[in-house]
């Protein structure tokens, strides 16, 4: 499957990634909030603020009691302050789903300009034109796309973490971050979610014209992420370490399915045909 025209593409469109500002620029400014500045501001809120007048205190009260009896309650109850048991939840659960709109949202982004750079550029044709299979292209296109994905990630992961155990170490005296369940999402459930999002937004890339455009239907795809933030802080949903597996597992599957209709639905003559009307 990774042959040289694959890799050939995927070189070409990450060095075209790196130099263009309106694909970049994003990139790093949604880490910066979701893995550096929330975090800091939680953890920092919790060691200095008075939560008894914290407004949603009670809903926080309410989840801790409630929550099913397991290696996540006992862990909680075994900190003696509301601080504590706060602070450990949301960096190591709750947090999750806001982690998850990094490599979501970068992977819509750089895929989003995959086709359509080509097309901006002119230079779609000659990739037509050229003896490379359009299963060759697309997986090309994804893998330059899912590559800096992993990396932005990885990164953000390395940022929260510093984050998280250098402000939340007085606190607990030991570092809380990562635990299993964060494992697990980095090198399992991340990459299928990235590929995902990846093989979404390089179906919509092929059909539009524009960056722009191709960009606000890649919106779209953040949906589900926002859903299972919702899911979290109500107490509907608690990933667990078996969760998150079973999550990936299907999503490998369901990865490998959509590949193969990803090519089928785009033959050479229809993204010629997308090109020139």
């Amino acid at each position: 499957m990774f042959n040289r025209a694959v890799i050939a593409i995927a070189k070409k469109d990450i060095k075209n990634i790196t130099s263009n500002v309106q694909v970049w620029l994003p990139l790093l400014i949604v880490p910066l909030i979701m893995v550096m500045i929330y975090p800091a501001v939680l953890i920092l809120a919790a060691r200095y603020a008075d939560l008894s007048s914290l407004q949603g205190i009670d809903f926080i009260k309410k989840l801790l009691l409630n929550l099913p009896a397991g290696d996540l309650r006992d862990t909680l109850l075994s900190f003696s302050t509301l601080q504590q048991q706060l602070v450990y939840l949301v960096v190591n659960y709750l947090f999750i789903p806001f982690f998850l709109i990094v490599p979501a949202m970068s992977a819509s982004v750089i895929a989003a300009n995959s086709f359509v750079s080509e097309k901006e550029g002119r230079t779609l044709e000659s990739l037509l034109f050229s003896p490379v299979d359009i299963q060759s292209l697309f997986v090309g296109k994804t893998l330059s796309s899912l590559l800096p994905t992993i990396a932005l990630t990885f990164i953000s992961f390395v940022a929260y973490g510093v984050i998280v155990d250098v402000l939340a170490y007085p606190m607990f005296g030991k570092l809380i971050f990562p635990t299993t369940n964060w494992w697990v999402l980095l090198l399992w459930v991340i990459p299928m979610i990235s590929a995902t999002c990846i093989l979404a937004n390089v179906l919509i890339s092929a059909r539009v014209k524009t960056f722009q455009a191709a960009n606000q239907l890649s919106g779209l795809i953040i949906l589900p992420i926002l859903l299972l933030l919702a899911g979290q802080f109500t107490g509907l949903l608690l990933l667990s370490s078996w969760v998150l597996l079973v999550i990936g597992g299907v999503l490998l599957l369901f990865n490998l399915f959509f590949l193969r209709k990803v090519t089928h639905l785009n033959s050479r003559n229809r993204l010629f045909e997308s090109q020139i009307h």
